[in-house]
This record gives C-alpha cells, sequence and structure tokens, in this order.
C-alpha cells in the first residue's frame, strides 16, 4: 500500500461523470485540486466543474490512457469499468484504490463471498444459471424471493421478486444478462446503510448510521441517525469497518443492511461515496466526498461528527420543476440539483437536505411540501 501523498495543484482523474463526480470534483476543488474527468456524456455534471473532460466511452482505451496522461491520482464514480482498462490502469496509473475491491463489488456472487469471507453475515442465496436452478432454489429458500443479475443493475434494475410459482418463467428471462443470484426475502425491520473511508495509512472513519426509505427500488429519503437501537447501531459500525480493514479499503466503501429481529445482513456493497451519504455534505464536520478526496490522496481523514439531526431526499424528474418553483417558499433547505439536461421520470435530478432539531420536524417539512 503506498505513502504516496498528492497535494493541491496536482490533478484528480475521474472516471465517471454523473453527480458523484460532480460532488467528489466540487470537494476536491475546494481543497486546490484540478480535475479531469472522462464520461460519454458531453456537458455531463461533472464535466460542467472539472478543468478537462474527456468524452468518450468507459471502455475506450486510448481515452482512459489521455486521462491517465493528465491524472496524478485516478479515481472513480461507479462500479463496472471495463476489466481490460482496469487491469492497464493499475499496471501504469496511481489508482490507490487498486482493483480487487472493485472487480469483487461488480459481481454480486464474489461479492457476497467476499462479505462472508469477513466473517459478517448476508442473505442466504444460490446461484442461478438455469431455470431449473430457480426452481430448486426456491425450493430452499421458499418464497418470496428476489432474483438478480449478478452484473450490473442498479435502482432496482436487474431484478425480479418471485412471490409464486406462476412467476419462474418471467423471472428467468434476467438469465439473458448471465448468471443470477437468488436471495431469500429478508422480513426487515429497517434498512441503513453505512459510509467508511480509509486512507493508505490504514486510518479509518465511520459515518453514522443512516436509515433509507425506498419507493419503487429508487432510495427516497435518507434519515440520520436511524432510528434503530444502540446495539443495532454499534454492530452496523462494527460490520463496515471489518469490511473495510478485511478488504484493505482506499478509498470509500458504502455497506447497505438490513436490520432484522435476528441481527443485521448485508445487502449490497458499493466502493464509492453513496447516495445516502449526501447528507454528510451540510450535516457532518467532513462531507462524504471531502473524505474520499482525503483518502485518496492520502490525507489525514476528517471528523465524521454528525452536527445535526438531518434528512435527504431525492429529487427525481418528476419532482425538479416542483422543486424549483417552490424555493422560495424553503427555509433553510440545502437544495443541490444535478446539471442533467433532461428531468426524466424516476432519474435522479438533486437533492435536498433538511437539518433541523429533530427528525420528526425535517420529515413534516417534507411531507408538507407536497412535492413527493
Amino acid at each position: 500500500m503506498s505513502n504516496k501523498v498528492i497535494l493541491p495543484g496536482q490533478t484528480i482523474g475521474i472516471i465517471g461523470g454523473g453527480q458523484l463526480g460532480r460532488m467528489m470534483a466540487l470537494a476536491a476543488k475546494a481543497q486546490g485540486f484540478r480535475i479531469a474527468v472522462l464520461d460519454p456524456t458531453d456537458d455531463c455534471p461533472c464535466a460542467q466543474v472539472a478543468d478537462i473532460a474527456i468524452t468518450a466511452a468507459y471502455d475506450d482505451l486510448s481515452a482512459i490512457k489521455q486521462l491517465a496522461d493528465v491524472s496524478d491520482v485516478i479515481t472513480y464514480e461507479f462500479e463496472n469499468i471495463d476489466a481490460d482498462c482496469l487491469k492497464w490502469l493499475n499496471e501504469n496509473t496511481y489508482v490507490p484504490q487498486g482493483v480487487k475491491l472493485l472487480e469483487i463489488t461488480q459481481n454480486r456472487i464474489t461479492e457476497k463471498v467476499a462479505i462472508q469471507h469477513a466473517g459478517v453475515e448476508v442473505a442466504p442465496y444460490a446461484v442461478i444459471e438455469s431455470e431449473e436452478d430457480i426452481r430448486k432454489g426456491l425450493a430452499e429458500l421458499g418464497y418470496p424471493a428476489v432474483l438478480k443479475t449478478a452484473r450490473g443493475g442498479y435502482d432496482g434494475k436487474g431484478q425480479f421478486v418471485i412471490k409464486q410459482e406462476d412467476e419462474i418463467s418471467k423471472a428467468a428471462t434476467l438469465l439473458n444478462a448471465g448468471i443470477c443470484v437468488l436471495e431469500k426475502w429478508i422480513p426487515f425491520e429497517k434498512e441503513i446503510s453505512v459510509i467508511v473511508c480509509r486512507n493508505s495509512n490504514s486510518e479509518t472513519a465511520v459515518f453514522p448510521v443512516g436509515e433509507n426509505i425506498h419507493r419503487d427500488n429508487i432510495l427516497h429519503e435518507t434519515i440520520v441517525p436511524a432510528r434503530i437501537d444502540e446495539k443495532a447501531r454499534q454492530a452496523a459500525i462494527k460490520i463496515a469497518a471489518q469490511l473495510a480493514e478485511r478488504s484493505q479499503l482506499v478509498g470509500t466503501l458504502a455497506v447497505e443492511m438490513f436490520v432484522t429481529s435476528d441481527g443485521i445482513y448485508v445487502n449490497e456493497l458499493a466502493p464509492r461515496p453513496h447516495n445516502s451519504g449526501h447528507y454528510s455534505i451540510e450535516a457532518c464536520e467532513t462531507s462524504q466526498f471531502e473524505q474520499h478526496i482525503r483518502a485518496v490522496c492520502n490525507w489525514p481523514l476528517g471528523s465524521t461528527e454528525l452536527l445535526k439531526p438531518a434528512v435527504m431526499v431525492n429529487i427525481l424528474g418528476e419532482h425538479q420543476a416542483g422543486i424549483i418553483e417552490k424555493i422560495p417558499e424553503f427555509n433553510n433547505w440545502k437544495i443541490h440539483l444535478y446539471g442533467k439536461k433532461d428531468a426524466k421520470e424516476k432519474r435522479k435530478m438533486g437533492h435536498a437536505t433538511i437539518l433541523r432539531h429533530s427528525i420528526e420536524d425535517a420529515l413534516k417539512e417534507i411531507d408538507e411540501s407536497n412535492i413527493w
């Protein structure tokens, strides 16, 4: 693990120019770094605030090399980077996060195996390669169960909840994308997530536990602090720190979990800043984005202390016009819009964070806005 330090004035290259890349870039620019970004979309959210924008496909090795030529360190905002490009980057550039954790989290099966090897529980599952495997898996796991593609998929894409036998054939169409995983349905009490950051000197910082509310499989709200008991809170923080240590994390890891009456199960990992950590921009002493930059540049990590209870709510395409119209009415709402051109339904266009003396006050204001 390198102890190299990246300093202000040097250039951070970001693979992926969506909202996560944009917020990473804004945090880095505040600390004096230059930003280069690679993304296939012209005028993408990150390009709007970057010094150098390379418009090319993620599997374009010549573009990856161009990014490397202008960057002192490389990071990324999403998992599904082309394997050949990953290999070249790891062998020829400075990528302090490495590629091992990225490769593990690109596949739900290898991810689950890695989580289990770290001594952490996941929901019972079966590897699925055929419709017959689905039937065998359901015989063991029971109904309902969730079939997911092993690779790709986010915000509910690439998955099917099988509630009864006559849905098996329809669910099996996911096999057209490749091997799948069938997960036992977990009757959870809460969905939570923990963001953990770690630098090359093995310094680790864990953010407060967030409680996540989903609508249509898309994150709607993150409530901090999560409304769970102290035992569950401590267990969640321990799990996140344990996974960071065992994976030799450099950078950021988001750990999504289910709180159940039997304990905590890890659902998914994301080796990058995460939607459920956006609240930290205003609500924590150090945001997840600043912390990520500190980690990949090997700076000392900042405090993750929660300054005030907060609720983060996502602004989707169908909400953006209402938000903009009502801006004059919002008292001390922290509104972030990502600069995306088309406000499509269910597309993440921005988020708002409301800091109040109590979670209940923040939730009430969101409800009374009549936007969601």
